[in-house]
């Protein structure tokens, strides 16, 4: 088992789609009622409750092999189906996507000024004596970013530079990328006021936004420092004995695009880093209060590399070299997130999830209510796996975790909360997670390697957020 290893990223995807495709052959199809509700200027779609109906399947050559629409019955996938997932994938995730490009290109465009190794430089300088407190203050950045805004992506390009200052410190690979992926985790997870997991299910449960953050900054504490000396007990094993590394026989050569050997500190450098720090504290700000999404930051990110290139005074080429050099750096990990999401578009076009999330409902009703209450949160991890986006599963899997609660005598507070904890936690794991496998695939950790990292903390969190749901339901929450 130590020497498993999970194929290249695309065969491994590919691999799950195909399993995927092959559950619609044997998992019966079915379907809710779906209503749309307007919000402000756009519509979200919710599942009613009570309207399961199973859909007969439709069966034939020519449905097996190009696929056959038939009215009032599902098809399976078919093997075009197969193929067609992956684009139909890119071009439902083509905002991220596009976004993902886009960040890594604006990146390496201040990476080409020699910016960020200055400041690099400053860090380790600073914090020679005390690397403990650098990645401290590095971890719960991450950490506040996503608990508070929801900011997990908008940190791919820089795991670059987390590798370089993780090698610096004497750690491997695995560390470099668990300061952002376990920071990120625990704070998306424990969501204070993270408005695309809790903001969302709390709308859709009839809670006042924001309400029962008490219960969420307490969870936040206990699994960030949970999180965090997790990270800091793998990292002193590595740095003490470099053979416990999980990656080993990695000689962790870092492609040199980044270097803490660059020039002194200009006020070039000051005027850049300033300029990008009010511009993406205004995107965020535009996140927050006027509704920006994905294409929108985008636009701000292209702004970004505008004003650096000006203030830098690049050339015309020498700035598109850089910002080519960004694009290729960031296509693999790109691609993997439309490759990911079509997982999602095989079992959709199947019509085999609502009928998941219809029988699990069924089961979870049977339960005790502490039985339920940790039933929720497993489902919730389960079905991350199936739709890894926390609005998209907040959309379909709330509208009938709310009335089953509400039967049950659990409270909607603590339904919320095992949601949130249900989808964030597994995202450090499901390879469904188009973010997580991007990110590990910037920071060259193979799957199977970060699997063997991240798995006991996940055991650990999971464990946690249980005995914190049954506490929340008995104190009432």
């Amino acid at each position: 088992m130590k020497n498993f290893k999970i194929p290249h990223v695309f065969i491994f995807l590919s691999a799950i789609i195909l399993f995927a495709g092959a559950l619609t052959y044997v998992v019966p199809s079915g379907m809710f009622d779906r209503v749309v509700k307007k919000t402000g200027n756009t519509g979200q779609t919710f599942v009613v409750p009570g309207t399961y109906k199973e859909i007969p399947k439709h069966f034939s050559v020519q449905g097996i092999l190009i696929g056959e629409n038939v009215e009032s019955f599902a098809s399976p996938t078919s093997l075009l189906g197969l193929f067609t997932a992956i684009p139909k994938g890119m071009n439902q995730a083509a905002a991220l996507i596009f976004f993902v490009l886009i960040i890594g290109a604006v990146v390496n465009i201040i990476k080409h000024t020699g910016t960020i190794d200055v400041f690099i430089a400053m860090l380790l300088k600073r914090f020679s004596h005390s690397p403990v407190l650098l990645v401290l203050i590095l971890f719960f950045t991450f950490a506040f970013a996503a608990t508070f805004l929801g900011m997990t992506a908008e940190f791919i390009p820089l795991i670059p530079v987390l590798l370089l200052i993780s090698k610096q410190l004497g750690y491997d690979r695995v560390f470099g990328i668990g300061i952002l992926v376990v920071g990120s985790t625990v704070g998306w997870a424990t969501a204070i006021t993270n408005p695309f997991n809790v903001q969302v299910a709390q709308s859709i449960a009839e809670l006042p936004l924001g309400s029962g953050m008490g219960m969420r900054i307490l969870s936040f504490a206990v699994c960030s420092t949970m999180g965090f000396f997790f990270l800091m007990a793998y990292g002193k094993r590595v740095k003490t004995n470099p053979a416990k590394s999980i990656m080993a026989d990695d000689p962790f050569i870092l492609d040199g695009s980044i270097s803490i050997n660059g020039a002194a500190l200009s006020k070039k450098h000051v005027m850049i880093a300033l300029t990008a720090f009010i511009l993406f504290a205004a995107i965020l700000f535009a996140v927050q209060t006027m509704g920006w999404g994905l294409v929108e930051m985008t636009g701000g990110f292209f702004t970004v590399g505008l004003c650096t290139i000006l203030i830098s005074r690049m050339s015309g080429d020498e700035s598109m070299k850089a910002f080519v050099t960004g694009l290729e750096g960031m296509l693999v990990p790109a691609l993997i997130v439309g490759f990911a999401r079509g997982i999602q578009v095989v079992m959709v076009e199947g019509q085999i999830i609502d009928t998941i999330l219809f029988n699990t409902a069924e089961l979870l009703g049977s339960m005790s209510q502490s039985t339920a209450v940790t039933g929720i949160f497993t489902f919730q991890s389960l079905f991350n796996f199936f739709i890894p986006s926390a609005s998209g599963q907040a959309l379909v899997t709330m509208p009938l975790i709310v009335p089953l609660s509400d039967i049950l005598g659990i409270s909607r507070q603590t339904a919320v909360l095992a949601f949130i904890f249900g989808d964030g936690f597994s995202n450090s794991i499901v390879p469904t997670n188009g973010v997580l496998m991007a990110s590990i695939a910037i920071a060259g950790v193979p799957y199977e390697k970060w699997f063997r990292f991240i798995w006991p903390l996940f055991l650990i969190l999971s464990f946690l957020g249980g005995m914190i749901l049954i506490f929340a339901h008995h104190a009432n929450y």
